[in-house]
């Protein structure tokens, strides 16, 4: 039996309940949400599960939504099954001020550069990250350059028609 969307939603349904949500798909990768305090029951599951079997971790990133008060950063994750090809995809949400999320490095190893990035570009503190600091940007840098905190234009320029841009 091949492993289907519907077989996983399933799985995690029976072992976290409502705790799991907002289950979509997506051109075929399943999609939901978890707590940000069971991000590792839920890969430890998704890995150990002899069904489930998603033992490689794709990607994992951080979008910022600084309209959804309490919980503007989301954390995601892609993982993947080999022996099915299976892709899935979950997220946790955190806010900003107070963006602690449990590592996920000793499960899978390559979370750790991927969180390391995720932290110095929207500032995600990773709780029980072995070397948790910037890796890209200069450790100078007191704020997250991917959060949208910042106007992306200065308002005051006035050298620019913005009937030319569109608007």
């Amino acid at each position: 039996m091949s492993l289907t969307n519907e077989h996983i939603k399933q799985r995690l349904a029976d072992k976290f309940g409502d705790q799991v949500s907002g289950f979509e798909e997506s051109f075929g990768v399943l999609s939901f949400i978890a707590p940000k305090e069971l991000n590792l029951k839920v890969m430890q599951f998704l890995f150990d599960d002899e069904e489930l079997r998603f033992r490689f971790l794709t990607d994992l990133t951080a979008v910022h939504y600084p309209d959804r008060s309490g919980e503007e950063l989301a954390v995601v994750y892609h993982l993947y099954n080999f022996q099915d090809r299976v892709r899935l995809r979950f997220k946790v949400y955190t806010a900003t001020a107070a963006p602690q999320v449990f590592t996920a490095t000793a499960l899978y190893e390559s979370a750790n550069w991927m969180e390391r990035e995720t932290y110095d570009f929207f500032g995600v503190d990773f709780v029980g990250h072995p070397n948790l600091k910037r890796i890209l940007n200069v450790d100078e840098m007191t704020y997250f350059p991917m959060r949208k905190e910042f106007p992306l234009e200065d308002p005051l320029r006035v050298d620019k028609d913005d009937e030319m841009f569109g608007r």
